[in-house]
């Protein structure tokens, strides 16, 4: 904890960093206060233990750089303030050191920001894996899917412009160094019923 606190700014204390900290930690209200209150201070991420709680801010807050990433990568969990990279970097190198499988679940209700959460996910394994042509090429068509399946299962609906209508269960593959060597995409339960149809053109 020691090393927790002497890292962080006065900004970054604004609130409790990590909900198991609290001393209501029982307390919906207390829960609730204490997330708006980083919230009100741009700071959208907090713990519950290794949990991480996302509060979609709809505006562009700068913490997605090559800097931020630099910044978490390789560090202890709780070294840092919270952060999506410091659970895809902890998830990355537990991943490596007891060579098993490991998966990042993000769920949310429409809106929340999963669909972005998963992009900065991507993005941050492109920048921290080892880095050759051939996996440039695989991370590359990792990254470049998202548009493709935002175009024909996204909507706009009433708390988004650019909602996801469908589930989706990314795989991503990596050798013993922690490469990544491959990776699908699995969609499912796809809202067809946003799909127009004709028998003489077929789908549209």
């Amino acid at each position: 904890l020691q090393d927790m606190e002497g890292s962080l700014t006065a900004r970054d204390r604004v609130g409790i960093q990590d909900f198991v900290l609290l001393d209501a930690y029982t307390s919906e209200t207390a829960f609730m206060d204490n997330l708006r209150k980083r919230f009100n201070e741009n700071l959208i991420y907090t713990y519950i233990g290794t949990l991480l709680v996302s509060v979609n801010p709809y505006k562009e807050l700068g913490i997605y750089t090559k800097k931020q990433m630099d910044i978490y990568m390789g560090v202890n969990f709780f070294e840092l303030p919270p952060h999506i990279f410091a659970l895809a970097d902890n998830v990355y190198r537990t991943m490596i050191s007891e060579t098993n499988n490991h998966f990042i679940l993000i769920s949310g209700e429409s809106g929340a920001g999963k669909t972005e959460a998963s992009k900065t996910v991507l993005q941050f394994y492109a920048v921290c894996c080892p880095s050759t042509r051939l996996l440039d090429n695989v991370r590359d068509r990792l990254l470049l899917s998202n548009p493709v399946l935002e175009a024909f299962g996204n909507a706009k609906t009433l708390k988004n412009d650019n909602s996801s209508r469908f589930g989706k269960y990314m795989d991503i593959q990596f050798d013993h160094q922690g490469a990544a060597v491959g990776g699908h995409i699995l969609s499912y339960l796809l809202e067809k019923s946003r799909f127009l149809s004709t028998w003489v053109t077929g789908s549209v």
